[in-house]
């Protein structure tokens, strides 16, 4: 049944395993966590767009169903209006929207917000024009928007806003295996500095073209620490797993992408009986996750904090998308 207003939310995500590697064609391990993104999208009539994102500072934002796709979009509603262009093409439909848009977490984070909005906002529309769309193709559709953006991108953000949990995921969607594990007992230590993705990835790119063998042999090192970790996450053994992060860690090392203040929070972690720490995502900031026994998850948020660190307080393998009303 067509509705004239829904309210839709997706789950932020960190990656635990396989960062950069991803790009390549090997698989990473994601998990969803529970900050979510809202976005509210109303039918109209007419066909004027309407976007109002007060945390993004953006106030009644307006374009013409007309200019989709003829004009540059504002940086801070680019995935929104990329998503309506390529639904309302890909479904012939032309119609007026009011959209309103609100966070639980900072784009500062690297939790993948830009992700997470963009499969709030194509389920949305499926659900506004009643067009049937499973989880498969809401992926494919949210990741062909996030291409058409950024132009570069594995896809793994947009699957953990899709199913949540915790998945095992290949680029493209090529496989995309939800996990079953119970608890997920981490800290989040966040460096201040928000990552530039973009940059990174490219870092990464030149290092492969110039060093293709070493780059391919760290590579192919990440990919045996992600099939590990699979097995040791389905089989609650933190031990391991905690061993697995380290390894990853010494890894994104070596592709150069760590920084001071990541190896500072991981290194403090560890001091104080972390299992493993590591950066999660693209590195040079952004956010760390340390595998924590409980009796030790008070002394390593202190020690990360006491190394310029803050602790973001975050629940893990948590709901995929779902409609709030």
């Amino acid at each position: 049944m067509k509705k004239s207003n829904v309210l839709v939310s997706a789950p932020g995500k960190l990656m635990l395993f396989g960062e950069h590697a991803v790009l390549y064609g090997n698989p990473c391990i994601v998990t969803a966590v529970d900050q979510r993104v809202y976005v509210n999208v109303e039918k109209v009539g007419g066909e004027s767009i309407k976007i109002n994102a007060p945390e993004l500072k953006i106030d009644n934002y307006s374009i013409k169903v007309s200019d989709l796709g003829g004009v540059d979009y504002p940086k801070e509603v680019k995935f929104v209006l990329k998503a309506i262009e390529v639904f309302f093409k890909k479904y012939k439909i032309v119609s007026g929207l009011k959209i309103d848009t609100k966070s639980d977490f900072s784009s500062l984070f690297g939790f993948g917000s830009s992700s997470a909005v963009t499969v709030c906002m194509v389920k949305a529309l499926s659900e506004i024009f009643d067009i049937e769309v499973d989880n498969k193709s809401l992926f494919d559709i949210c990741f062909k928007v996030v291409l058409e953006v950024q132009g570069v991108g594995s896809g793994f953000d947009i699957a953990a806003a899709v199913w949540g949990g915790t998945i095992y995921f290949v680029r493209g969607g090529k496989v995309i295996k939800p996990l079953k594990i119970s608890r997920l007992p981490l800290v989040v230590g966040y460096t201040g500095i928000k990552a530039d993705t973009t940059t990174l990835v490219q870092k990464v790119a030149k290092l492969y073209k110039s060093h293709e063998k070493k780059i391919g042999e760290i590579f192919a090192s990440i990919r045996v620490i992600v099939e590990k970790a699979k097995i040791a996450l389905e089989n609650t053994d933190y031990l391991k797993l905690g061993e697995l992060m380290d390894e990853n860690q010494k890894l994104l090392e070596d592709l150069s992408i760590s920084s001071i203040e990541l190896g500072s929070l991981t290194k403090a972690a560890r001091r104080a009986g972390a299992l493993g720490a590591k950066l999660s995502g693209a590195g040079g900031g952004d956010c760390m996750v340390a595998l924590a026994n409980k009796s030790k998850t008070a002394k390593i948020r202190e020690a990360i904090e006491k190394s310029g660190g803050v602790i973001i307080d975050v629940k893990f393998n948590t709901e995929g998308v779902r409609i709030e009303k």
